[in-house]
């Protein structure tokens, strides 16, 4: 499993990396400074749109994992880079090995609290990433830790003055700032990584958790109650260490308000009184004086998914990497009383894979011409939409040490309508890769606008997160809703996210080019983009390098 984060919370900004001080390029160089130019045509629109038509067919099953749609998927893949003369990252095989656990949790559980009774599903969801059959709390004391954050660099600390060794932990969701949306308090209504439910469970376990429940509100957390549950009663897909994952929290958690509202009642506490009371960086845990009781049982299997990875390899430093990725899958199929419904994944990540063939395709050419300093690895991710998975085996250095990775530029969803006259960027001030961006978007004509949804949190739920815990800065390429309005609304996740031989492809040509350009630059001009605010991503990056 990767390493935890202590100080996450700039985790908000996609790791995004700039300019260091560097010589005066010789003429040789100043060519690759400007190639939005040079390769302003080189982008064969008609092959990207034939890719994205063909994975996210019907024929290709919603590209899940596990699934022939998978086997149709990562063999097409292989196949279009073995075409492009680009060699196996993996002792030369375009295949990864991901070996996952899946476990699902058995609905048939009750939780007690105190006098109360809470119906699975529809009260309360559990479930657990241990290599575990059964998980047994009995005569837990339930405490209540406020948003369970432990922030140095905020003076913040839920748990100073309690020891959850073995106790369920009741957490809020979000962090601090953006229940009171006041800028100086973290980050303000930006989610930082404290706010993230990932975050919690983490936190949980650091401490010594039993179980760690979330309180489900619909605002902080950005979903309904429905979300929740349809995530977390179902199977779910988790790498597995050399100690089964012992590491993790045993019991995973949410409740809904209403069950929150009751626990905190039956202690003779009002649950909203004591939400604002934990506010406050003065904020005392409470310990309710009640016993939990629950029994999670989760039948657990193996299976063997792949990332597909490809090499173009440097002429003069070959172990220092530049990474560009997608993830290649998404939600398959799903047996429904209308028949079978097919979940094609089109925007979401056909067309960030298609984007990654044909990047490979250009950098590949300008390759042949002069050669590129750096290798440059192309990877398409697996179990990305289950938990970043495919991603966090690569993370773990199987293919390369994160160490000799500089940056990875992952696109996730692109905007196939037309051309627009920005870049979204996720996260503001947090690393140098910001030049780089403004740079390549200066020149395209391009500006650069911020993330219009900072309190969705985006930057902890794409592939990029897992390299950036490593220390590897990341920069995020997303382009969902913003230029179709109805996306979100009705096609993502749905059924509904279908090729369309109507798009214009106008924005998928401009990204393409301004992710060339960056790419290009930084496999040759030797440069290590740095983090800029404090973080176990920056001091992350300092050890390795």
């Amino acid at each position: 499993m990767t390493t935890y984060l202590k100080y996450a919370s700039l985790a908000l900004a996609v790791g995004l990396f700039g300019c260091s001080e560097q010589p005066t390029p010789s003429a040789d160089e100043a060519s690759t400074d400007k190639l939005s130019t040079s390769t302003l045509e080189t982008v064969n629109i008609d092959k990207v749109r034939s890719h994205i038509k063909t994975l996210a067919s019907d024929e290709f099953l919603g590209r899940g994992p596990l699934t022939e749609g998978e086997t149709l998927t990562i063999n097409y893949l292989a196949d279009e880079y073995k075409k492009l003369g680009l060699t196996g990252s993996f002792n030369g095989n375009f295949l990864q090995p991901v070996t996952m656990a899946k476990l699902t949790p058995d609905q048939n559980m009750t939780l007690k609290v105190g006098e109360l009774s809470f119906n699975a599903g529809s009260d309360f969801t559990a479930r657990t990433q241990q290599i575990n059959p059964e998980i047994n709390i009995a005569g837990s004391d339930v405490v209540f830790v406020g948003y369970g954050i432990n922030a140095p660099e905020y003076n913040w600390d839920d748990f100073a003055d309690i020891d959850v060794k073995d106790k369920t932990v009741i957490v809020l969701v979000n962090d601090p700032g953006f229940a009171t949306q006041d800028d100086t308090l973290f980050t303000g209504n930006a989610m930082t990584y404290y706010g993230r439910w990932t975050y919690k469970y983490e936190e949980g376990a650091r401490q010594g958790a039993k179980a760690v429940f979330i309180v489900h509100e619909t605002a902080p957390a950005a979903y309904p109650w429905g979300v929740v549950e349809s995530s977390n009663t179902g199977s779910k897909y988790t790498l597995i260490d050399q100690d089964n994952n012992a590491s993790d929290i045993p019991v995973m958690g949410w409740i809904d308000e209403q069950a929150a509202n009751e626990i905190f009642a039956q202690a003779g506490f009002d649950y909203q009184t004591e939400k604002a009371n934990a506010l406050k960086a003065d904020f005392k845990p409470l310990d309710l004086k009640v016993k939990a009781e629950l029994t999670l049982k989760s039948d657990i299997s193996q299976a063997q998914s792949h990332n597909v990875v490809a090499t173009l390899k440097g002429s003069e430093t070959p172990d220092e990497y530049i990474v560009i990725g997608a993830h290649w899958d998404h939600f398959g199929t799903k047996q429904t009383e209308e028949g079978l419904k097919i979940y094609n994944g089109a925007v979401d990540n056909a067309s960030g894979t298609a984007a990654t063939i044909e990047i490979a395709r250009i950098l590949s050419e300008m390759h042949k011409k002069k050669p590129f300093k750096r290798s440059i690895i192309f990877a398409n991710f697996t179990a990305e939409e289950t938990g970043l998975i495919g991603s966090e085996q690569f993370a773990t250095g199987e293919i390369a040490p994160t160490k000799q990775m500089v940056a990875l530029l992952n696109i996730d969803g692109m905007n196939v309508l037309d051309g627009v006259d920005y870049i979204l960027q996720y996260g503001k001030g947090m690393s140098e890769m910001e030049d780089y961006l403004a740079e390549a978007a200066q020149s395209q004509g391009r500006h650069v606008k911020m993330d219009p949804r900072p309190q969705n949190g985006l930057f902890f739920r794409s592939d990029h997160f897992s390299l950036a815990k490593q220390g590897v800065p990341s920069l995020l390429f997303m382009s969902l809703g913003d230029t179709d309005p109805d996306y979100i609304a009705h096609k993502y996740h749905k059924e509904a996210d279908d090729y369309s031989p109507q798009w214009s492809m106008g924005g998928v040509k401009q990204d393409i080019e301004l992710i060339v350009d960056i790419a290009a630059k930084l496999a040759n001009n030797g440069d290590w983009p740095k983090w800029k605010a404090e973080s176990d991503f920056k001091a992350r990056r300092l050890q390795d390098r």
